[in-house]
């Protein structure tokens, strides 16, 4: 597994980033009809947690073969591709949602199984480079105050950080160099936060029903 991820994006005519969806494949949907979204020229990237605590969790993870669909690795699917393996790993999935994995009767059992295998080998960072502007999406964090494509980078902080949005909610803290804007999910905040060069975009979709979809390149509909 690559652990970064390039896109260019001269190759799309719209770009959009979305938060975690955690099985709320429905209201996913509807967000792709408001802003008009075509399959055949526009992007959508996921910030990871496709999947657990909701109810279309099959459907969410359907999306990584899709071709105008790209996601980062979420800690969600870090707990999945263990937890639906290892017995001993198991109980820490189940406690943060993925008992939808073992309500799953044998055929769609096997296929989501197959499609966790796949998310191993999702990116951890996705980088994407549009007009002189540069974004990088990660699911929580991305370590360190400089970034650069392919630089070593430690995947638990990657999935897991927490340190830097706390201090984003008290105004503290630091840009990260070497991009414009990263955008991230992992931390429910009420509404999106942006501070400095960071913009974190989980809403809480399957707690309060709010998904958050930001466009990064293209012409706006709304």
């Amino acid at each position: 597994m690559s652990l970064y991820l390039r896109i260019d994006g001269t190759d799309w005519r719209n770009i959009y980033v979305v938060g975690d969806l955690h099985g709320c494949y429905p209201l996913f949907t509807s967000k792709l009809a408001s802003c008009q979204f075509e399959k055949e020229q526009d992007l959508m990237i996921s910030v990871g947690d496709l999947i657990d605590r909701g109810t279309h969790n099959l459907e969410c993870l359907e999306l990584i073969t899709q071709k105008w669909f790209r996601a980062v690795q979420g800690n969600h699917e870090q707990m999945a591709i263990v937890g639906s393996k290892h017995e001993t790993s198991r109980d820490h999935w189940l406690n943060n949602g993925g008992g939808w994995f073992f309500q799953l009767n044998d055929t769609p059992m096997h296929r989501a199984q197959i499609l966790l295998e796949e998310t191993a080998r999702l990116p951890l960072v996705i980088e994407v480079n549009s007009g002189d502007r540069r974004y990088v999406i990660a699911h929580a964090d991305y370590p360190g105050h400089d970034y650069a494509f392919d630089k070593p980078i430690d995947a638990q902080r990657v999935v897991w950080n927490r340190s830097r949005i706390s201090e984003a909610t008290r105004g503290v803290g630091a840009s990260i160099n070497g991009a414009d804007l990263f955008i991230f999910g992992h931390t429910p905040v009420l509404r999106p936060l942006r501070f400095l060069n960071l913009y974190y975009i989980d809403t809480g979709a399957v707690f309060t029903g709010n998904l958050t979809m930001i466009q990064i390149q293209g012409l706006s509909h709304h």
